[in-house]
């Protein structure tokens, strides 16, 4: 049974510590640089560790939600330790960090994935069955958006918030951008923006993304406008409607719109148990012999990178 460790106990680090307890694994420690958790590491009848490299030493695996800023160093120094690793997005704050990381994991033959979260959203999951029934996709829009805490102060609305609906959208539709243009505003911050729209080229259709931390609503949703239906999804409350609809010059066909029957579930808690099961199977034979679904991919990154170069330029960006 793989031996677990949790590293930052913020809101986030709680909600990784509390799924992990549901999941059949050894939580072995957690570790903050607050000593106050110390009371949670009791609660949950585990081991404190201020120092996060004496948590290393006696665990196989470890989570790390520390503020975007720590993580390279962080996920490095574990890497190093021999030990299988699941970051918060953003796995750094640039994708030449975020390269490095990826070729010293495989270098070490060790996991590490990343916390796309929606990779394990139920209404993510059938969306991506449905693309392949909908016919030619037109165009796809997407809101990131919320005001309901503070925006974070170790990155802006485009890594912290935009990452999420980049990475869902690869991974519907199987396809990544090849141009980016993108229009920000920093009205809190000089450094960090806290509102952006970013239209991505994908060749035969195009998609765009909102995102902001001043917007009054929560919104976790987006609209794929195809040839043969158009779809709406709040990847939040886990919900699919379909809208039968078919357009051209000579008529609009129209059915009766029908939501999908989805099986809520509880994204975190198995984005935990598959990493958990994934260092299993590498500690038992070796090798990952199945798919990381949450692995990192340098290019997620590297994407946000160019959105926010575009929206300084007012150039639209090929990604390379």
């Amino acid at each position: 049974m793989a031996r677990i460790g949790v590293i930052g106990i913020g809101t986030w680090g709680v909600n990784h510590l509390r799924s992990l307890a549901e999941i059949d694994c050894n939580i072995v420690g957690i570790s903050d640089v607050d000593t106050k958790k110390k009371k949670l590491a009791e609660e949950f009848g585990v081991e404190f560790f201020q120092d996060y490299k004496q948590l290393l030493n006696e665990v196989d695996a470890v989570t790390v939600s520390t503020p975007t800023d720590t993580h390279y160093q962080i996920v490095i120094d574990c890497l190093n330790a021999g030990r299988h690793v699941l970051v918060e997005k953003p796995v750094a704050t640039t994708s030449k960090q975020s390269e490095e990381l990826i070729n010293l994991a495989k270098s070490r033959n060790l996991i590490l994935s990343v916390g796309y979260l929606f990779r394990f959203n139920n209404s993510i999951k059938r969306v991506k069955e449905i693309m392949k029934e909908i016919g030619e996709i037109q165009y796809i829009t997407c809101r990131y958006i919320h005001s309901t805490k503070p925006p974070r102060m170790d990155s802006g609305a485009i890594l912290n918030l935009g990452i999420h609906p980049m990475d869902i959208l690869n991974f519907i539709t199987g396809k990544k951008p090849i141009k980016v243009f993108a229009k920000k505003k920093n009205l809190l911050s000089s450094q960090f923006e806290d509102s952006a729209v970013i239209i991505f080229d994908y060749g035969d259709f195009f998609a765009t993304i909102e995102v902001s931390c001043a917007h009054p609503e929560k919104k976790r949703d987006m609209w794929i406008i195809a040839e043969k239906e158009k779809i709406y999804v709040d990847y939040f409350n886990q919900k699919i409607v379909r809208y039968p609809i078919t357009v051209t010059y000579e008529k609009v066909e129209k059915d009766e719109s029908f939501e999908e029957d989805i099986s809520v579930n509880e994204p975190l808690k198995d984005e935990l148990k598959y990493f958990v099961e994934l260092v299993d199977k590498k500690d038992q034979k070796g090798i990952v012999d199945v798919e990381n679904i949450g692995r990192e991919e340098y290019f997620t990154t590297r994407v946000c990178e160019l959105s926010i170069e575009s929206a300084e330029t007012g150039k639209e960006i090929v990604i390379e």
